[in-house]
């Protein structure tokens, strides 16, 4: 089948503003939208850029606008896109070049949050035991890639890109429910900031656009919760 692929281009070395280009291409029915634009970025168009790197939903880094939905161009088949595509950068980050965004104040709000496990205790002669109850308490919010779709889906963030945002809600609540951890109030103390948890409205479009299938609204009414009844 022949599907044409229409792409917001951006490349401040020469344009004034962003424009849309179209691109006509053969493809499969089972094609992933990764493979087409890889296909016309080594057969088309080489100024084509994008970000890419393990092409199994696995990395998180092609994350994209299709069709006016956050998705991974590796895991959409062209199948279901139709015909016509169109395939434009992440809403709400400054643009780089053409789909390719700055990430800048993503990755600084998923520091701020301390995503690593916090314990100053005498260490156990083992490992840090955990029941399986325990796990399954924050096991969902382990599957964030951090692709940003969540966070590039949110009005509140496309309002105020100060919005903490909910990739880095996720990645706290990672931690904040782990047994194991000692650092919950430090987290706690940066998502009831100005800018932190209740900025959140409660649309759900970031469980919609999460492509790990996370219920990212439930983990952040877990921590608003948190923070409203035991804090810690």
């Amino acid at each position: 089948m022949q599907v044409r692929v229409r792409i917001r281009r951006y490349d401040p070395a020469q344009d004034q503003r962003p424009r849309y280009q179209e691109y006509v291409v053969d493809a499969e029915p089972e094609d992933r939208l990764l493979d087409v634009l890889n296909r016309i970025k080594w057969e088309i168009d080489g100024t084509l850029t994008f970000r890419r790197s393990c092409a199994h939903g696995v990395c998180g880094s092609d994350a994209m606008l299709i069709n006016g939905v956050n998705r991974l161009a590796c895991k959409v088949l062209v199948r279901d896109l139709g015909s016509t595509i169109t395939v434009e950068p992440l809403r709400g980050f400054p643009v780089v070049k053409d789909l390719v965004v700055d990430m800048t104040g993503f990755f600084k709000a998923y520091r701020a949050v301390k995503p690593w496990l916090i314990n100053d205790e005498t260490p156990p002669p083992t490992e840090r035991l955990q029941s399986p109850s325990e796990r399954e308490r924050f096991d969902d919010t382990t599957k964030c890639i951090l692709c940003a779709s969540c966070t590039t889906s949110c009005p509140s963030f496309w309002s105020n890109p100060e919005y903490i945002g909910p990739a880095a809600i996720v990645n706290a609540h990672r931690f904040i429910f782990d047994s194991r951890d000692r650092g919950a109030a430090e987290r706690l103390d940066v998502l009831n900031s100005r800018e932190g948890v209740w900025r959140c409205r409660t649309i759900f479009n970031c469980t919609d656009a999460c492509p790990r299938g996370i219920e990212v609204t439930r983990a952040i009414q877990d921590v608003k919760r948190l923070l409203l009844t035991e804090r810690v």
